[in-house]
């Protein structure tokens, strides 16, 4: 089978009637991809009801002056566990940092530090992930679904998230509402 490049670092963008509704609209950092599998934050599906400062004082965390930000559906994957997608400039106890673009932390510290205002200057706050087992990702690259494309920090820390899908898009060149969820026949 024919590898895809790797794309940690990327944004993965849903292509209208993929198969899963669940990713409908997404936009993905794509945080891990190598030969064991990959790994990804959805940044399109704000949560209704849950803010940044809720989850602090769920941790028992006090949010201080925490921005009132929503916590976002990250994927259907783990979804009791959190994830702060932020800004390079910060690492803390189990911080990946992701071809230098972003950094992805797991564990309270980001949150506490953000409380204190001392943590990283852009961030966005999820619950779940998305994974994808060894090969995964690839075969879905081949047969459907996804359109890889470079990361611009400017869509996670600057765009609303309900419009992130349709300016990444554009970022490309590429008007959303032109595409269709019907394939073509050439």
């Amino acid at each position: 089978m024919n590898q895809t490049p790797y794309l940690s670092g990327q944004f993965l963008l849903a292509m209208p009637g993929i198969a899963d509704m669940r990713f409908d609209r997404s936009v993905i950092a794509v945080c891990v991809h190598d030969p064991a599998g990959a790994m990804g934050i959805c940044l399109h599906h704000p949560l209704d009801d849950l803010t940044v400062p809720d989850l602090m004082r769920q941790l028992e965390i006090d949010p201080l002056d925490t921005p009132d930000l929503p916590v976002l559906m990250g994927g259907p994957v783990d979804t009791q566990r959190g994830f702060v997608l932020h800004s390079p400039d910060w690492g803390g106890q189990d911080t990946r940092h992701v071809a230098g673009r972003w950094a992805l932390t797991g564990t309270r510290d980001v949150l506490e530090a953000i409380a204190r205002g001392g943590g990283p200057r852009d961030w966005v706050a999820a619950l779940g992930y998305v994974g994808w087992g060894a090969g995964q990702l690839d075969r879905e690259m081949l047969e459907h679904g996804w359109f890889p494309t470079p990361a611009t920090t400017g869509l996670i820390w600057e765009t609303d998230a309900l419009c992130r899908w349709t300016r990444a898009y554009a970022g490309e060149g590429v008007d959303a509402r032109l595409l269709s969820h019907e394939p073509g026949r050439a």
